[in-house]
């Protein structure tokens, strides 16, 4: 889709440039002659110290259109050292009602995998690319998607998953700023490249709780389960049957 095109496209220029991600990192410049002292970052250019403070952030944030017709501000929520950690889309009415990840019938169902799996919801983090609900649940746009995503990255240096489970194409073509279907991604562990600073982390892409809301068959169950015990195993935890 031409949508999917573009948004590829802005997030790679953007990812390429030091400053996509100000207000989390701050990174010394090179071309600056040693006799030049650099000019002191801004305080609230500085990394913020936890997912508190990160979560803070995304509800004083008014960088696009969506920060002002939101209800509440979807940070994301779950164990501060998880070691999966789950990405979504974006919130939907439920969460911007809430304020809180996952919690309409799509969480329901992600709830009843995690159980499935021997953890528990607070066991793990929850997220999304997007921290604000999109009008009409539409897909993200590019320039929206160029806002957030710091966030998300900030998250991940503080949190350190050892496994991210993409939930559904658009978290997963995002994270590994690829046009691949969903079917192609999932099934096999992907690396997800967090920066120069950070080894890469494994990403396990599969299909998102809502479309198997639409589509709940036997053979879209058994494959998100497939991917599921994968993260276990990759993992060392144990393999429910």
């Amino acid at each position: 889709m031409n949508e999917s095109v573009d948004t590829t496209k802005v997030v790679r220029q953007h990812l390429e440039m030091e400053a996509f991600f100000t207000g989390f990192t701050i990174k010394g410049r090179t071309d600056v002659p040693a006799e030049q002292p650099q000019a002191s970052p801004e305080p609230a250019a500085e990394t913020p110290a936890g997912l508190d403070a990160i979560a803070a952030e995304v509800r004083a944030c008014r960088k696009c259109e969506l920060g002002s017709q939101r209800t509440n501000a979807v940070p994301g929520e779950g164990h501060p050292k998880a070691r999966i950690m789950f990405v979504g889309e974006a919130p939907g009415a439920d969460e911007d009602a809430q304020g809180r990840p996952f919690v309409g019938r799509a969480g329901q169902l992600l709830e009843k995998i995690i159980i499935a799996c021997g953890l528990k919801r607070e066991d793990v983090f929850i997220g999304n690319i997007l921290k604000c609900r999109p009008p009409g649940n539409r897909d993200p746009k590019p320039v929206e998607i160029v806002s957030c995503l710091p966030y998300l990255q900030a998250q991940i240096e503080s949190i350190e998953p050892e496994v991210i489970v993409a939930l559904g194409a658009h978290a997963a073509r995002t994270l590994l700023n690829t046009n691949k279907s969903i079917g192609q991604l999932r099934g096999h562990f992907q690396e997800y490249c967090v920066g120069l600073d950070h080894p890469p982390i494994k990403m396990m892409a599969t299909y998102h709780p809502a479309y198997l809301l639409r589509n709940y068959t036997p053979d879209t169950r058994r494959k998100v389960w497939e991917d599921m015990k994968k993260v276990l195993a990759e993992l060392g935890l144990p393999v429910p049957d």
